[in-house]
């Protein structure tokens, strides 16, 4: 990112709007750590990431959740899908905040989905005049979504098992309307200070 980004996101955080995708588990284990040898990292039970599973798009600002999708189960994102997704942001942006219409041109826009790299998703976006961080490949110290929502989504998922997809969905409303503007601030405002570590980690993982 560029330090005249980093500056600008230091002092104000308004414009950012944060995209990532999730994988959500049907059946989800009890969170367990176990401490072992200091030189060895800690381990805990995860998902099978065979089982039946949903992915969640999402994007959100410094407010709330702008828009989300949950896949039906075996649907993934490509380009196209993308586009389209995008698309439908882009109106609930005109529809959700109403100071978009008037700086819409100064939206920064910060996603990390395989997708984005495609000709199609860049066209559009430079019809939007959105502008697009850069984001390292497999860096989640760098995106909100994970360092901050889904890990809290994460523990707000464990033991929790799932039917029928319309149950997921109905898990995700609830939980999204139970998070106030705080927690949603708490996540984006943390990008700036996440910025300067990579920095100076040289784009090492620091977490």
């Amino acid at each position: 990112m560029p330090n005249s980004t980093c500056q600008k996101e230091s002092r104000s955080c308004i414009g950012l709007c944060a995209g990532d995708e999730k994988w959500i588990y049907f059946q989800n284990p009890k969170r367990k750590k176990s401490w072992v040898d200091l030189a060895q990292p800690s381990t805990s039970s995860r998902p099978n990431r065979f089982g039946r599973k949903t992915m969640l798009c999402v994007w959100r600002d410094q407010e709330s959740i702008i828009y989300y999708e949950l896949l039906k189960p075996g649907e993934t994102v490509n380009a196209h899908r993308y586009h389209q997704q995008l698309i439908k942001l882009h109106c609930a942006l005109r529809e959700k905040k109403p100071h978009y219409r008037k700086r819409h041109d100064k939206l920064i826009f910060l996603h990390n989905a395989p997708s984005h790299t495609s000709t199609m998703v860049q066209n559009y976006l430079e019809t939007l005049n959105w502008e697009v961080l850069f984001h390292p490949s497999y860096s989640s110290d760098l995106a909100p979504s994970d360092y901050h929502l889904f890990s809290s989504m994460g523990h707000a998922l464990a033991e929790r098992h799932f039917d029928f997809y319309e149950d997921v969905r109905k898990w995700l409303d609830e939980w999204f309307a139970s998070k106030d503007e705080k927690f949603f601030w708490r996540g984006i405002h943390k990008l700036p200070e996440r910025w300067e570590k990579y920095t100076v980690s040289k784009g090492k993982y620091f977490e």
